[in-house]
């Protein structure tokens, strides 16, 4: 049996308001967490993460009443938010329209496995054995950058079209979910951080690590990153959030 500590954190940044949303839940011996980051014409960035994770975790309630993770409805939750949200934007166009990014981690206690899912860069990163490993890969002009060899991952954050994404919920095309095949075990001590990219672009994996290390639950650890945030002072700094889970197996 698996012991799960959760915490989360909204901040603002230097914008006027903040387009993220997140949330996280139990049902049984199943556990999930999900973050979304917004955006739209005329402030409807909070109102696209507000669909997007309201959807996905009444989908999840829903699905882990079944009593064991299944790849194929974590993609259908994630799924059925891109339908709601791109049904709401009726009658909206160009700069008009909402989309969000999302992220989901989905654990069953019990058997100690995971299952996790994303769109667009919103990321998952794990902590294991002292060192912080991104789960996912962004959905982005940079990103591909990377993987052709054109941009280092340290030029990357620097890049002008960093924040290009090549697919987010909300689009008129289908979307694609990016969700793990089968379900992942889970070690002893792992922590896993789900974040905006707010939140990610301004702290190195190292830091991530290094944070986690030094702190002995979820919401101290969550402190000391946004803590390493707040005092870089960027005139620039986007919303960050985040939610972070440690994991203790039951003596």
């Amino acid at each position: 049996m698996i012991d799960i500590d959760i915490a989360s954190c909204l901040q603002t940044g230097s914008r006027d308001h903040n387009e993220d949303d997140l949330r996280s839940g139990h049902a049984g011996l199943l556990s999930w967490a999900v973050l979304s980051d917004g955006a739209g014409g005329h402030r409807r960035g909070d109102e696209a993460s507000r669909l997007v994770v309201a959807t996905i975790d009444e989908r999840l309630a829903q699905a882990s009443l079944g009593g064991h993770l299944q790849a194929v409805a974590l993609a259908a939750a994630v799924e059925c938010a891109h339908g709601r949200l791109s049904d709401a934007q009726a009658g909206s166009a160009g700069r008009q329209r909402m989309h969000a990014t999302v992220v989901v981690l989905w654990i069953d206690r019990g058997r100690g496995e995971a299952l996790w899912a994303h769109v667009g860069d919103s990321r998952l990163y794990r902590v294991r054995d002292g060192r912080a490993e991104a789960l996912t890969r962004d959905d982005s002009v940079v990103q591909q950058m990377v993987d052709a060899g054109f941009l280092t991952p340290q030029a990357a954050r620097h890049h002008p079209r960093k924040n290009q994404l090549l697919s987010a919920l909300g689009g008129a095309e289908p979307v694609e979910v990016h969700v793990t095949a089968q379900a992942q075990p889970l070690h002893d001590g792992d922590a896993f951080l789900l974040c905006s990219d707010g939140w990610w672009d301004t702290l190195e994996a190292e830091a991530i690590a290094r944070s986690c290390q030094a702190s002995a639950d979820a919401a101290r650890w969550l402190a000391a990153m946004r803590d390493d945030i707040a005092a870089q002072a960027l005139a620039t700094q986007d919303n960050f959030s985040a939610v972070a889970l440690r994991l203790r197996r039951r003596r």
